[in-house]
């Protein structure tokens, strides 16, 4: 049989990533003054053409950077190549305002949000691209906060440029060989110089060596380095932060600045970023922020991108939806009789991967919303302590409810969703990183402890979701939930008590991070729900089951169980053997 012969399978439809999204247009009719948003839909709409038209084509252009660390003289060049479809795609994001939207606050603190609803929509089909124009977006929220204003005047206008020509990307160098996430062991020292002008701000000569450096074509990076030694600095104490130009000015190559390319990282995923090893040697730098303040000053890149981190995991997932929400309606099962988006059990698998995906987005947006707020200086001081516990525990929740959905969403697909061709493999690929990148689930987890020792952050981020609860009380609509508001409230009322026992008992900060997610994206989902009904959408019903569903079998009472059989156990006795569990019986 010739292959053009027999059964051909009907090619599924190519869905819109914003216009046909089930999550997306709802949140943000909720988010956004109609002005703004018909404004804002116009633009995700036309984006979103281009993205299907334009950029998903580019997928087969997209490959591996490659390094060229000699000329044929023997001389060292390093000369980095990414391919032809990288590049576009970051041409892309810069002139579609990637960086930019947030900067230019035509909405006022609800620019985050709308940047954020054009990232996601953008995700599913620009291969990790996220990650250079994220640590754009942190290192020029850097220079706004911190920087001096010879930074300000001469770098933040390229980093928030709409301008390929003109755009500067930004990396950012944290992670040495001894400690990985643990910073307090960088190696790096930074040495005050006068051997070079103070043009940007206070110089240093920087020497060391950065293992995972992602970002490595870009023109500029932030750098931690050691302005104070060891012996009267421990740990992170003796951090400093540094702009560092790459290819800026009088440093037109990363050579020209002593940065040596030690070799590009061969990666699981995200294989279109470059990420390289580097080595410092009297490399040229600029404070930027307190001396010996690295880590507080960093930690503004942070909160961009840990919450860039969850609009990847949250757009990955959206895009594997979409896939498999596209073939269930051309796909036919018994002796093609029936389509598959009429199989109960098979629609059911999307129902909880999409649940999860509303979930995990209406979490996300509601700390967006709090950091637009916290950049525009219109946050609360509330407000401030709840976006410093929400950040951390949205993206390492994300993290690990995600990647498994979208397998789900792969397995939906049967033997077609295993091809690459489909797409839905890179996306699981390069999902996995963000379990590492910007801190592990476990780092993350203890983050968030150390944000509830501060006087009345747990206590804050009650009222907070006891006025979401509250509000509730007049639509008498919700009357059928009330059972499910209820038990939401005894979850809550338990989740100070974990808390409160994580931060003695060292088995629980990761199962108090993952309760804690859950009970917000209830809350959310909550919240949204209220406005639904009380609006009279059309999809009130929809998003009122939403909410039940989540909290009455949702994974919060999984996690309170596991909190349960931790908090009934000796948790010295428990540790000891756990370790006897990994590495034998004679420990």
């Amino acid at each position: 049989m010739r292959i053009e012969e027999g059964f051909q399978q009907t090619p599924y439809d190519v869905l819109h990533p914003y216009a046909d999204d089930t999550v997306l247009p709802s949140l943000l009719r909720r988010l956004l003054p109609q002005s703004a948003r018909e404004e804002i839909e116009a633009d995700l709409i036309r984006c979103g053409k281009r993205l299907v038209e334009e950029i998903r084509p580019l997928s087969a252009i997209v490959h591996h950077p490659t390094l060229v660390q000699y000329d044929h003289w023997g001389h060292r060049v390093d000369e980095l190549h990414t391919s032809e479809g990288w590049r576009k795609l970051e041409e892309f994001g810069i002139k579609e305002g990637f960086v930019s939207i947030a900067y230019e606050r035509k909405y006022d603190a609800l620019s985050r949000v709308y940047s954020s609803a054009k990232i996601l929509a953008m995700t599913g089909d620009c291969h990790v691209v996220m990650c250079p124009l994220g640590m754009t977006d942190g290192a020029a929220r850097i220079i706004e906060v911190s920087g001096t204003e010879e930074m300000k005047r001469e770098l933040l206008p390229r980093l928030i440029s709409r301008d390929p020509s003109f755009a500067y990307m930004a990396g950012q160098w944290m992670t040495e060989r001894p400690g990985g996430s643990d910073v307090s062991q960088s190696e790096t020292t930074a040495i005050p110089t006068t051997r070079i002008p103070s043009d940007l701000g206070p110089p240093y000569l920087l020497s060391g060596f950065k293992w995972f450096s992602s970002a490595a074509e870009g023109n500029m990076a932030v750098a931690l380095g050691r302005t104070s030694p060891v012996s009267q600095a421990p740990g992170s104490r003796g951090l400093s932060l540094f702009v560092i130009p790459l290819r800026h000015g009088a440093y037109p190559t990363p050579l020209s600045n002593g940065v040596r390319m030690h070799r590009l990282k061969n990666k699981f995923g995200t294989h279109g970023v470059p990420t390289a090893e580097l080595e410092l040697e009297n490399t040229r730098g600029w404070l930027i922020g307190e001396l010996g303040q690295g880590v507080k000053t960093v930690a503004t890149v942070l909160n961009v991108t840990r919450i860039l981190s969850a609009l990847h995991l949250s757009g990955s997932l959206q895009r594997s939806i979409s896939i498999a929400r596209s073939y269930a309606l051309v796909r036919t099962i018994d002796g093609g009789k029936t389509l598959l988006s009429n199989a109960p059990l098979h629609v059911a698998t999307l129902a909880d991967a999409t649940l999860l995906y509303r979930a995990v987005t209406y979490m996300a947006f509601g700390t967006i919303e709090l950091l637009g707020k916290s950049e525009c200086g219109a946050a609360s001081e509330e407000e401030e302590m709840r976006l410093r516990m929400l950040t951390p525990a949205v993206k390492a929740y994300a993290s690990v409810r995600c990647p498994t959905a979208m397998e789900e969403m792969m397995g939906a697909l049967g033997g077609l969703g295993y091809m690459e061709e489909v797409g839905i493999g890179r996306l699981i690929r390069d999902s996995l990183v963000e379990r590492i990148w910007e801190g592990t689930v476990n780092v993350l987890a203890l983050d968030l402890v150390r944000a509830t020792k501060k006087p009345r952050v747990v206590e804050s981020y009650m009222a907070w979701a006891q006025s979401v609860i509250s509000s509730s009380a007049g639509v008498m609509e919700l009357s059928a939930a009330r059972k499910t508001i209820e038990r939401l409230q005894g979850l809550l009322q338990n989740l100070l008590r974990l808390l409160s026992h994580a931060l003695t008992n060292p088995l629980l900060p990761r199962i108090a991070l993952n309760y804690f997610a859950s009970i917000s994206c209830g809350l959310y989902l909550l919240q949204h729900a209220i406005w639904s009904v009380g609006n009279k959408e059309q999809a009130c019903d929809v998003d009122l089951e939403a909410f039940r569903r989540w909290v009455d079998e949702g994974d919060m009472h999984t996690y309170a169980q596991e909190a349960e059989a931790v908090l009934s156990e000796d948790n010295i006795a428990r540790a000891k053997l756990n370790s006897q569990l990994v590495y034998g019986a004679k420990l």
